[in-house]
């Protein structure tokens, strides 16, 4: 017997609960990916930034 019941025996109720936790699901996945990807990006931004501040003050 499964821990999951089978998607024909779930109520309508039930049904949408589990779409809507897929959906909420894939979009954190996605989200999390794009983030991951423009971290780096960031921290370069951020470091050109302070230098260019750095640059700048000591002229």
């Amino acid at each position: 017997m499964s821990l999951v019941p089978r998607w024909e025996v779930m109520t309508d109720e039930a049904k949408a609960i589990t779409k809507r936790i897929a959906v909420s699901a894939l979009v954190l996945l996605f989200a999390l990916w794009i983030v991951r990807a423009l971290i780096p990006w960031v921290i370069v931004a951020i470091c050109g930034y302070w230098a260019y501040r750095w640059f700048a003050k000591s002229t």
